[in-house]
């Protein structure tokens, strides 16, 4: 299926669904307001056109009209919109999310903003940072009852290395734009996580919570098409 206009100048790419399995999404950081005016007029509520939109500040929703707003479910921690939501994805698998802490809410929660919109299950575990390694114990029982682990955590991102160590499950690792000095904007994180010692651990990029979510939906998909087992 050909790229279908559905705005002058502007082309969606409807057909990536049945390429991939997920929808497109839109990234509205950086983008000319006219242009999202444009495209969140064309996927509101009752349009049946569900589409994410991600990096959507508050401050660029708040300037839209109460009409235009009052169509979209949106979140302002997450930055992220729709007007409708995927079906539900009919996998049973569930996602653990769990982060460093506080800080790293905006990336954790565009995960589970996007899973939800995708229509998977997850579990948020937040405030789980290696400085007080019992939080992340306690859970432990809990985190390993899901099919997918995304890791969240920006400064050193030991998390990342500590889970992966502790879980069977695939982990996929997110470092965040948190911390001081030579935490670099998140550089630091994805140093680490990159050259993590637990094997197998996925990482994304810095702050890419949509893209782990993401991640996790095709491997959930692979798992519901292989059947029981």
């Amino acid at each position: 299926m050909p790229l279908d206009p559905i705005a002058p100048g502007i082309l969606f790419d409807h057909a990536r669904r049945a390429r991939i399995g997920l929808p497109e999404a839109v990234f509205c950081q950086g983008k000319p307001l006219s242009s999202l005016i444009e495209l969140l007029g064309c996927f509101g509520r009752g349009q049946g056109r569900p589409v994410l939109f991600t990096r959507l500040g508050p401050s660029v929703f708040g300037s839209l009209g109460e009409e235009l707003r009052s169509a979209y479910d949106y979140d302002p921690i997450s930055r992220t919109a729709w007007g409708e939501k995927c079906p539900p994805s009919g996998s049973s698998g569930r996602v653990a999310i769990v982060s460093g802490g506080t800080a790293d809410a905006p990336v954790a929660r565009e995960a589970a903003r996007t899973l939800e919109y995708l229509g998977f299950g997850f579990t948020l575990f937040e405030d789980s940072g290696v400085a007080g390694l019992w939080r992340l114990a306690g859970a432990l029982e809990a985190i390993n009852g899901h099919q997918v682990v995304i890791v969240v955590a920006g400064l050193d991102a030991a998390l990342a290395s500590v889970l992966g160590g502790l879980t069977p499950r695939p982990v996929i690792a997110v470092p965040t734009s948190v911390g001081y000095g030579l935490a670099r904007q998140g550089e630091s994180a994805l140093a680490s996580m990159l050259v993590s010692c637990s094997p197998g651990v996925a990482v994304q990029n810095i702050d890419n919570g949509y893209g782990a979510a993401c991640a996790s939906a095709r491997i959930l998909n692979l798992l519901a098409h292989a059947g029981p087992g």
